[in-house]
């Protein structure tokens, strides 16, 4: 089954991390979803027909959005395409805009998974991040989740921050199993080029987040989240067994998906395209012009393989041994060598036909990944 992605690219404020396309002005918010229904009436054949296996809005912060506006939303997906029954409906949210009157109306439309952005739960590290919430609105909203009857629950948690020690890592998981949450994404704090951090840091107003300190907090993680039950099913990614994000990982397995919003991507496995990532020209182009401002790429063999190697090594299923030769083969006799070295280095290892990270391989997860590509 597919899945289909909604950008939401409005924000209360700016992270000082965040490196995604959004707006902190609201002011364009009543056209922007007059162009997101539009979008989707524009796209309704992209899919060609496939059944609909997830719905995941995010962003920015869809929970700024309207009851009346996700209501139209839903109606129009639900007009447009068939959803499955048991489709995982996503909605990310941010503890500051939760309350048991929301809770209750997302629940009413359909939406039975919520993606919290926590980050953490101490005050220290949510004001240097530059966050809407405080720590104690965090604990609140995971109160009143606990208490709505929305089945599936995710918190995002970031770590590495220069503000985060190990104790105030190790005591924000505490809180996480505190809550018996089944699902958890936890990032590595990264500067991105072009963002505020990147700019306190080069001006001296911030330290630079230590990779000793961030290398030891994700060992930490593995071990106490494999200690608890959780599968590392991605390099951020544990969920209980049955409580695996099924939209995610319908991109890692390379499914295909309709992507609606400003700088939102579809893929269909052969092609990929991506909207403009400005909202008043996606706006524009849409509601006067009736047409998809997006730019698009057949994805040639090396591609593709590329992109099968990068996002298969990422996931516990990794890339099978079989599949590259069946559909890579003119790749094979170098992959295998390459794969050797890997094995013989510890990074990677075999489990039958699939080839695997191991611990000390996630740390270098996307180096892995480089020295078996096909430029």
């Amino acid at each position: 089954m597919s899945g289909i992605y909604i950008h939401i690219p409005f924000c209360k404020q700016k992270c000082h991390y965040c490196n995604f396309h959004f707006s902190t002005s609201r002011r364009l918010q009543p056209q922007m979803v007059e162009a997101l229904v539009r979008e989707l009436e524009l796209q309704k054949d992209y899919l060609e027909g496939a059944k609909v296996g997830s719905i995941y809005l995010g962003g920015g912060t869809p929970s700024l959005l309207t009851s009346e506006e996700l209501d139209r939303l839903f109606a129009t997906i639900h007009r447009l395409h068939s959803v499955d029954a048991g489709a995982e409906i996503t909605l990310e949210a941010n503890p500051d805009d939760i309350t048991p009157n929301t809770l209750q109306f997302w629940k009413s439309i359909g939406i039975n998974r919520l993606s919290v952005g926590i980050q953490s739960f101490h005050d220290i590290d949510l004001q240097w991040m530059n966050r809407a919430h405080d720590s104690r609105q965090a604990r609140q909203c995971l109160e009143w989740i606990a208490a709505s009857g929305i089945p599936q629950l995710t918190m995002d948690l970031i770590y590495g921050s220069p503000t985060t020690s190990m104790q105030a890592w190790q005591a924000n998981l505490d809180v996480f199993f505190q809550y018996n949450i089944p699902h958890l994404s936890a990032y590595c704090l990264t500067v991105e080029p072009r963002t505020a951090l990147a700019g306190m840091i080069r001006k001296g107003k911030s330290d630079a987040p230590d990779d000793e300190l961030a290398t030891e907090q994700f060992l930490f993680l593995m071990d106490r989240m494999d200690a608890s039950g959780y599968d590392h099913y991605e390099i951020s990614n544990y969920g209980k067994p049955g409580h695996h994000a099924r939209h995610n990982t319908s991109y890692w397995q390379g499914i295909p998906y309709l992507g609606i919003g400003p700088s939102a991507h579809s893929y269909n496995g052969t092609t990929r395209q991506w909207n403009v990532a400005h909202n008043p020209q996606y706006i524009k182009a849409i509601l006067e012009e009736n047409k998809i401002p997006y730019e698009q790429e057949t994805l040639d063999l090396p591609t593709r393989y590329n992109e099968y190697i990068m996002t298969g090594l990422r996931t516990m299923w990794g890339i099978s041994i079989n599949r590259i030769k069946e559909n890579y083969n003119k790749y094979f006799t170098l992959f295998s060598q390459e794969l050797q070295r890997l094995i013989q280095e510890g990074l990677v290892k075999l489990i039958e036909d699939q080839v695997v990270l191991t611990r000390i391989g996630k740390l270098q997860a996307d180096g892995v990944a480089a020295r078996l590509f096909m430029v």
